[in-house]
């Protein structure tokens, strides 16, 4: 299990290897780097991919701290980055892998080749949504996340997903990996609640940018992303028809084909992803 001493705690990872351009990415809250593996499966033979666990999530270390605010986050990825000497790589971000991805293409553009935003937003959590997931995460600290995992079910995911009958294993999946949570991650939970916005920062991205957001999304609503375009100049906006708050598993097709097209733009001149 590979862990790496960041920021002054202890971070997970897995590292696809090999000599392409390199691909961190990040998930979101509740979640792992097993987020991702619909996206390193499909990427892996041209490119080096790189998915970590945030500081207390996945396998990673849980700290004392009794809120894991954004900015710690932020400076855990950049440490990542640099002790694996990554820089300047492609950074997917979903959710609050984005919250930390929007940080650090604004205050350090020499570590990014490109920025993906997967279901995410520039803004604090809207004061409409404070109460209850607060009082959710009250409950997961208290009794664990088995009496708040439906509720946490329908935000994550849309209603196609979550009513489709071809796909009630990968759903029993998910439900269970939200259940292998420790009551600890109450800390993770309020680091994103209480967060602060960057939207005065975004505008001043300047690497190529792509947003994904899924139509069914009722976590960072479909309104965030179409904010975020506007905010990061000359970004690309996708939206797909049906996914919820966790796109790369709901569409992984589309998510899919979404970034090897926005990666594939990107290949410098001299570096040719043909084969034949």
């Amino acid at each position: 299990m590979p862990m790496l001493t960041v920021n002054g705690t202890e971070l997970h990872y897995e590292d696809t290897g090999g000599s392409g351009e390199p691909i961190l990415f990040s998930h979101g809250l509740l979640w792992s780097s097993r987020l991702f593996d619909p996206q390193v499966d499909a990427l892996r033979s041209r490119y080096r991919c790189i998915a970590y666990d945030h500081r207390g999530q996945g396998r990673s270390a849980v700290p004392e701290a009794s809120t894991i605010d954004m900015e710690t986050l932020y400076l855990d990825a950049v440490g990542l980055m640099e002790k694996l000497d990554l820089g300047p790589c492609h950074f997917v971000g979903l959710s609050m892998g984005g919250f930390i991805g929007m940080r650090i293409a604004a205050r350090r553009p020499e570590l990014l080749r490109s920025l993906s935003l997967l279901d995410t937003s520039a803004d604090a959590e809207p004061l409409a949504n404070v109460p209850r997931y607060t009082l959710l995460n009250l409950i997961a600290r208290m009794a664990g996340l088995r009496p708040v995992v439906d509720p946490v079910m329908r935000i994550m995911f849309g209603r196609t997903f979550l009513t489709d009958p071809n796909r009630a294993e990968e759903r029993a999946l998910w439900r269970a990996r939200l259940l292998e949570n420790r009551r600890d991650i109450w800390r993770a939970v309020n680091g994103v609640i209480r967060r602060n916005a960057v939207s005065h920062e975004v505008p001043n991205i300047r690497v190529p940018t792509l947003i994904v957001v899924g139509e069914e999304d009722v976590a960072t609503v479909p309104a965030k992303a179409e904010r975020l375009h506007q905010l990061i100049p000359g970004s690309r906006l996708t939206r797909l028809p049906r996914g919820g708050h966790s796109s790369t598993v709901e569409e992984p097709a589309l998510v899919n084909a979404a970034l090897g097209s926005f990666l594939e733009s990107l290949v410098r001149p001299h570096v040719s992803s043909r084969v034949g």
